[in-house]
């Protein structure tokens, strides 16, 4: 139940005021998504610290519309530094390998576009779908509620099954969800997921490619997209049933989403995986309040603080439903300008330099965020990330430090 009450205001005050949010979740978005380690949660719960002055001088809604303006944004430009400093966010983990590898191949920029054309195409089918689950939502959940657990297990034992090392993927999926149980059961860690997933497919990642010693060639910038539409139209039936499922798993994101996804669509290459976790991205964000209107489920950190700040009836549900697609359509030309500007730049870095001070980073981040247990972590959850490269098996493997600890909230 929403914590204040929406002040009397004018038609027109309204629409200016929702006006101002929108563009200002948008500005805000920009800056956390190219910044890696700020995630929308805080910048949420910074929000409902300060709510109690904000509403004396806008409505709740609007600060319901920041904040999803602000997710929605950051979903489609923290595919910037995914792509081009291998710095990996909660939603696009799995990116970070194919991007590396078109960055190395001078198609950073056709990366972003595939991704967004995902993310663009995902968002637009997510909101299309949301009648059609608000229909079924409620008939299909108690059913396959007893069930759950199964179905993950399958699908994490159909992964495992279909690599050749059926050991070494095994053993990646155990260890990654052994630390991320004890991450995540750790009270009072603030970022448990930024030094864990960091480690996992950002540092193990960057540290291959220091010793390889790689550079970065010029970048191309084209006009056209490299994608068919018969991968997007694959891409996006199988992000549409996993984000589907996901909604029924406690605990379960666009991440694992994505793992989901990728066993739906099976053989897809760099480019369709990119468009798949850019739509998962978005669906995620979507779908995240409809569970919630819906089933009365905050999956995301951001929801959670949309709720204690209103209550979403129908019409705030449309105004969001709406945000989300304004807001999305601006953030497409955004990362684009964006993605050239960081195209130009990167190749007049030394790629070397480069990779030390994005581990430089993100080690401060982990000690200011969490102090010397977030170095724990991400030492840890770097060893642990080398096994795919190093063994040549598939990384989505190491989002055992998401699915584990799922599996043993449903089992206990």
């Amino acid at each position: 139940m929403a914590l204040y009450k929406t002040p009397a205001l004018s038609k027109t005050t309204m629409l200016i005021q929702i006006f101002i949010a929108l563009f200002a979740g948008i500005f805000i978005g920009i800056f956390t998504g190219i910044t890696p380690g700020i995630h929308v949660n805080l910048v949420s719960a910074t929000l409902l610290t300060l709510s109690p002055i904000l509403l004396k001088y806008t409505s709740a809604l609007s600060l319901a519309i920041f904040i999803i303006a602000l997710a929605v944004t950051h979903s489609f430009l923290d595919t910037i530094p995914s792509i081009y400093l291998g710095a990996p966010d909660t939603e696009n983990a799995l990116s970070v390998l194919p991007g590396q590898r078109m960055l190395l191949k001078g198609e950073a920029y056709q990366a972003v576009k595939i991704t967004i054309l995902g993310a663009y195409s995902g968002l637009i089918v997510a909101i299309a779908m949301v009648p059609l689950f608000i229909l079924i939502a409620n008939k299909i959940y108690p059913v396959l509620k007893p069930y759950l657990v199964f179905l993950l297990l399958g699908m994490i034992a159909f992964m495992i099954l279909r690599e050749k090392q059926k050991f070494w993927s095994g053993l990646l999926f155990l260890l990654s969800g052994t630390l991320g149980v004890f991450t995540l059961s750790v009270p009072n860690f603030k970022e448990p997921l930024f030094p864990l997933l960091s480690g996992l497919f950002g540092v193990s990642g960057l540290l291959i490619s220091f010793f390889d010693n790689t550079c970065i060639p010029e970048q191309k910038i084209s006009r056209e997209i490299d994608f068919r539409a018969r991968e997007l139209a694959k891409v996006l039936g199988g992000s549409s049933i996993a984000v589907f499922l996901i909604q029924f798993f406690p605990g379960m994101g666009p991440a694992q989403g994505a793992v989901i996804s990728n066993q739906i669509v099976r053989d897809i290459k760099d480019k369709g995986y990119l468009a798949l976790v850019g739509a998962m991205g978005t669906m995620s964000v979507v779908f995240s309040l409809v569970t919630f209107y819906t089933l009365g489920k905050a999956k995301d950190g951001a929801i959670v603080i949309i709720s204690k700040l209103t209550q979403i009836e129908l019409p705030s549900f449309l105004a969001l439903m709406a945000t989300y697609m304004m807001a999305g359509s601006i953030a497409v030309f955004l990362v684009f300008f964006i993605a050239k500007k960081f195209s130009k730049l990167i190749v007049k870095v030394n790629y070397k330099m480069l990779v030390i001070s994005i581990i430089a980073f993100i080690v401060l981040m982990s000690i200011i965020i969490n102090g010397p247990l977030g170095i724990l972590v991400l030492v840890s959850s770097t060893a642990i990330g080398l096994i795919a490269p190093l063994k040549n098996i598939g990384r989505s493997h190491a989002m055992g430090c998401l699915l584990l600890p799922v599996i043993l909230y449903l089992l206990l």
